[in-house]
């Protein structure tokens, strides 16, 4: 499955594949066909969006996206939240899969868009600098935080995608948006909540599959009550 999020680069794709290979084959250069489908073929498979099986186990928080860890470190001040926050950096290149998960229950809170330059994420400085998406989560109904993703831009991803909006409610898992021509995906989780985490730096994840940490409560501060129904409502016109 293709992701809507790359909809308009994916049917321009194939748009201009159809006219070389027409174009090609009347000029008889028939093996030129070869490159052009490889091309096509590989940014295709750039957008694309298989379905999860996201986890079911109650108090735990999955990775919001494809990509090696890079970084695990705790902030002692972490501003959305207004105290101390553990942070999970997920580096994603070309390769990985580019939809951005949500990582737990949440009602989204707010959403901070940052300008910013396009320096490569490999070189850490660039995560204070660069063109930035924060997606906050709260509890849906005790209302504290219970998460923060940030989309962060980089040498190549010049787009940031973010479907959701502000008061909406997201189910673990949940397609969220997309950074395209791969870039870093964070997630901040607070300390107060006393995650135990389940991964170390190096290590490949999976976004709505691998379990990034896990709330020690026996009645988990992410949880919802059985009988809450949560929003999967699309957004904007795009089915998730």
């Amino acid at each position: 499955m293709l992701s809507l999020y790359g909809k308009n680069e994916w049917l321009t794709v194939i748009a201009i594949t159809l006219l070389l290979l027409i174009s090609v084959m009347l000029l008889g250069l028939w093996y030129l066909s070869i490159p052009v489908l490889t091309f096509s073929m590989l940014v295709l498979w750039f957008f694309r969006d298989p379905e999860r099986h996201v986890p079911p186990q109650r108090g735990i928080i999955v990775s919001p996206a494809d990509g090696v860890i890079s970084s695990i470190h705790r902030l002692e001040q972490f501003d959305p939240f207004g105290g101390p926050a553990i942070c999970i950096r997920v580096f994603m290149n070309v390769f990985n899969i580019h939809v951005n998960r949500s990582p737990c229950h949440g009602s989204v809170s707010a959403i901070q868009h940052k300008d910013g330059l396009h320096k490569s994420t490999l070189n850490p400085s660039s995560m204070e600098h660069n063109e930035s998406n924060m997606i906050v989560l709260v509890h849906p109904i005790r209302r504290h935080y219970v998460a923060a993703v940030r989309q962060v831009a980089g040498l190549l991803a010049r787009t940031i995608v973010c479907s959701v909006r502000e008061g909406q409610t997201l189910q673990r898992g949940m397609r969220i948006g997309m950074i395209k021509l791969g870039s870093t995906t964070e997630l901040y989780v607070p300390e107060e909540l006393r995650p135990e985490l389940k991964v170390e730096k190096g290590q490949k994840v999976y976004g709505g599959i691998t379990v990034l940490a896990v709330m020690p409560h026996q009645e988990s501060p992410l949880d919802l009550p059985e009988s809450t129904a949560v929003n999967t409502e699309a957004v904007e016109g795009v089915t998730l």
